[in-house]
């Protein structure tokens, strides 16, 4: 069963979700710590590329199907326009209502 985003536990991972099904970047942007870092599948990358090419130019959409850690922890089949759909893990460091770096690798 999919956790509809308005029901995530955490308000931070609750509103990057919305943004990242709504296809707005500048919210999501507005999300992030100034100093932000992810990584995708083990390997560091660069935030604003991979944002990009993997959720804003491709219309990237995640459909929670778990949370753990306090909402900061997500099992979410994860689609876009190049890969289609995938099972992903998605863990989330929030510092002041903002995410400071993010996770996510298939899982």
């Amino acid at each position: 069963m999919t956790i509809a985003p308005a029901k995530l536990t955490d308000p931070t991972v609750r509103s990057l979700v919305t943004a990242i099904n709504a296809n707005d970047r500048v919210a999501f942007l507005a999300l992030l710590t100034d100093d932000a870092t992810m990584s995708d599948d083990g390997s560091d990358r660069d935030l604003h590329d991979w944002i990009d090419r993997e959720i804003f130019a491709t219309r990237g959409h995640m459909a929670v199907q778990s949370e753990s850690d306090g909402g900061r922890a997500l099992i979410a089949d994860f689609r876009n326009e190049t890969w289609g759909e995938m099972r992903t893990a998605w863990r989330f460091e929030v510092v002041g209502g903002k995410v400071s770096r993010f996770e996510t690798g298939q899982a």
